[in-house]
């Protein structure tokens, strides 16, 4: 029983070691073999992890305790789903979901601000720069309210249509003081 538990222990530690200084160049040559296994518990991280912790397990229990082969058995089996269950919860799981986009979609834009880099006048188009979290992006523009807006003005995007953002001036000027 000790041989089963150190055939996993070392195999899931070399597994764990080759697909760290190998894994890009063996993901190129394997991309799409096992696509028809891709249930989410069946990735490598989680199997890997469950066969290096029930010869892990296995080990310790058949040498540090009394309890016999099939206990010690059904024991590292347990050990094993449990720590799988949390390997993907806490950690396989978040990261699936943490993916950043460097993409937006127009309808994300209204409510962003911006500035004006040309200037956009009562009834035509100009140019304003929005800050977006992948960096700065320029977008056509066009007065909402129908006023002249010149360059440098802080703007705030009010809708999109047909790829042409609409936008207000965010402070308005006040005229009663000039």
């Amino acid at each position: 029983m000790e041989l089963l538990f150190w055939s996993c222990f070392v195999g899931g530690a070399m597994f764990t070691l080759i697909s760290t200084l190998f894994g890009d160049l063996l993901g190129g040559w394997l991309e799409g073999v096992f696509d028809s296994l891709s249930a989410d518990f069946l990735k490598p991280i989680i199997s890997a992890s469950a066969i290096t912790t029930f010869g892990g397990s296995g080990i310790l229990l058949s040498r540090y305790t009394n309890i016999n082969s099939i206990a010690t058995l059904i024991i590292s089996i347990l050990i094993a789903l449990l720590l799988s269950v949390i390997i993907y919860f806490a950690y396989v799981k978040p990261m699936e979901n943490s993916e950043n986009s460097v993409g937006f979609s127009n309808s994300e834009l209204p409510g962003k601000l911006g500035e004006v880099t040309v200037p956009i006048p009562s009834n035509g188009y100009g140019e304003v720069m929005i800050k977006m979290v992948s960096g700065n992006t320029l977008h056509i523009a066009s007065s909402w309210d129908g006023r002249d807006i010149p360059v440098g003005t802080l703007i705030v995007v009010v809708n999109t249509q047909d790829g042409v953002v609409q936008v207000s001036e965010l402070y308005e000027k006040d005229e009663s003081n000039t």
